[in-house]
């Protein structure tokens, strides 16, 4: 008498993940490849030559100072928000928006300090990837500060708490990308200049 054994896997359990953070990260990475083609780019026509050597207007220091103290108020609204602690989630959300227009209000600074320094967005390339490249990282800065009034609005509704915290993982997410890549951009910037 023969018998036949079947060895039967038990289904793997798929990979899931919010579809909304999913649709999030494609779009950091999507952000992030346009970022590196420009860096990219940055490089290949700076070895052509006929490129103008200036240095970066010392404010970008303290723009980089505090887009990294925003990333760290960014967090503080997330750990609130996952211990239940709405009014300090409010607070840090405030503190990180106040920060962002900070950010952007320095890196608007500087770019009168380059003009000032005869530096334009029209004549020489380097000056014209440096305005397209900061131009760009402040318009996601921008819309990254939208998303805090999003989450700022759903946390006075009550809707950010402890059993709900995707949109405000999402926006610290987002928040400490843009920050990282504003880390990246400026010390790229100071290594090719």
């Amino acid at each position: 008498m023969t018998t036949e054994f079947k060895i039967v896997e038990e289904p793997k359990k798929p990979l899931s993940m919010h579809p909304k953070k999913f649709a999030m990260w494609i779009f950091v990475a999507t952000v992030g490849m346009l970022f590196a083609a420009l860096t990219s780019a940055y490089i290949v026509r700076q070895a052509e030559g006929n490129w103008l050597y200036f240095n970066l207007p010392t404010l970008l220091n303290w723009t980089t100072a505090v887009i990294l103290l925003s990333s760290v108020s960014m967090q503080l609204a997330y750990w609130s928000a996952k211990k239940d602690l709405l009014d300090r989630v409010k607070l840090w959300i405030s503190v990180t928006m106040v920060l962002g227009l900070v950010f952007l209000v320095g890196q608007f600074l500087a770019w009168q300090d380059l003009v000032a320094h005869n530096v334009y967005f029209v004549g020489n390339p380097s000056g014209s990837f440096l305005y397209v490249i900061t131009g760009l990282h402040g318009l996601h800065i921008i819309s990254a500060i939208i998303y805090l009034v999003i989450v700022m609005v759903s946390a006075y509704r009550f809707k950010i708490h402890s059993r709900s915290l995707a949109q405000i993982e999402m926006c610290a997410t987002y928040w400490h990308f843009l920050g990282g890549l504003w880390l990246y951009l400026f010390i790229f910037l100071i290594l090719n200049r």
